[in-house]
Formats: structure tokens, C-alpha cells, sequence
């Protein structure tokens, strides 16, 4: 039985699609948006379509930005030799948090992951490569510690050596099977002054 008109379902059902949100909470969200200001509403409604149609890939390291290269590309108070490999953006946010990472990001957006389909030509691994030829001396992978993260450091360890620089791994402080973004700042911390050669 349909509770509500089509506009409201409608609104409640792509909000559900959103990842996270149940059937509930999109229903909430729904019934809040609904009843904002119209000019909150648009307001809304304008920073989703500005950001779809303006946000990026950063020119160098791959990260969401609204610019050609990101703030931390572009800062000369970061040490451009050495490059932290992270899975997605949420996980640059999180090492940033941590406000002891002086270096840059390369961001992959995924793992290599064959029984998904995605394989290293499916995630940001050439423009990995192509960075290396500058002065680069360490590249950190800070993929997470799960199946398809540890193949994924495996792989660019192995991409990477032949060229010389060297490929460090984050320490264990980080749980198996955790999401880098849930996990807190000390925690990444010690991953990160813990981590070890591949």
C-alpha cells in the first residue's frame, strides 16, 4: 500500500539509493528536506548539481577537487617525495586528520579486485607510474588492511621497485577487514610511523 504521493516516494527512493541509508532514514530525510525553506531547499539542491558538475580528478594526484590540482598538490610546504597511495579520497581525509602527514596522496578510487571485475587498468595505477619519474623517494600504500587491499599494495610493490624508490607498507595498528575512514587518529598514526619495507 502507497502511503505517500509519487514525489515524496520518489524522493524517499533516491535518497535509500544513497549508500548507507535505509528505508527509514531516507524516509526521514525526505520528510526534513520537505519541510525546509524553499530557499534552503534550492540551496541544497544547488551544491549537489554544482558539485556533480565541478568536482574533479586533481591533475596529479588523483583526488576530488573542484580545481585542476587539489591544495595539497599545489602547496609548496608539502614534501613532494614522498607519495602515500590511499584507496579513496575519504581515506587522504583521514590521514589528513592526523595532522602529521607532511607528504602527498596518490588516491587509486578502488583495489584491484578480479571477482569484481576490477583490475589495474580499472583504478588510478598509470598515473601512479608516470608520477615516479620525478624526485620521488618513498611511496607509502596505505590501501586497506582487506584481501583485495593487501593484493592491491602487493601489485604496486611489485610495479614499483624496478624503478627504484622505495615502497613501504603501513604498519598492522590498523584492523583486518577496517575501513581506513572509521578508524582514528592514533591509531593511523602508528600505522603510519610503524610502517615496513615491502
Amino acid at each position: 500500500m502507497e502511503y505517500y504521493n509519487n514525489k515524496i516516494n520518489n524522493l524517499i527512493e533516491q535518497l535509500g539509493a544513497l549508500p548507507g541509508i535505509g528505508q527509514k532514514t531516507a524516509a526521514r530525510l525526505a520528510f526534513h528536506i520537505i519541510s525546509m525553506p524553499k530557499d534552503a531547499a534550492a540551496r541544497l539542491a544547488g551544491s549537489i548539481t554544482d558539485a556533480r558538475e565541478n568536482v574533479r580528478y586533481c591533475k596529479t594526484c588523483c583526488t576530488l577537487t573542484d580545481a585542476e590540482e587539489c591544495p595539497i598538490c599545489k602547496s609548496a610546504k608539502r614534501d613532494h617525495s614522498t607519495i602515500m597511495v590511499v584507496e579513496n579520497s575519504r581515506d587522504l581525509a583521514a590521514y589528513e586528520k592526523t595532522g602529521h602527514y607532511n607528504g602527498v596522496y596518490h588516491v587509486l578510487h578502488g583495489v584491484i579486485s578480479p571477482s569484481r571485475g576490477i583490475g589495474p587498468d580499472d583504478i588510478k595505477l598509470k598515473e601512479l607510474i608516470s608520477r615516479l619519474s620525478g624526485d620521488v623517494n618513498e611511496v607509502i600504500v596505505a590501501t586497506n588492511p582487506s584481501v583485495e587491499g593487501e593484493a592491491t599494495a602487493m601489485y604496486i610493490s611489485k610495479l614499483i621497485k624496478p624503478i627504484g624508490v622505495k615502497v613501504t607498507r603501513i604498519a598492522s595498528g590498523v584492523p583486518v577487514g577496517g575501513d581506513l575512514e572509521c578508524i582514528d587518529e592514533v591509531t593511523l598514526l602508528k600505522a603510519l610511523d610503524y610502517r615496513v619495507n615491502m
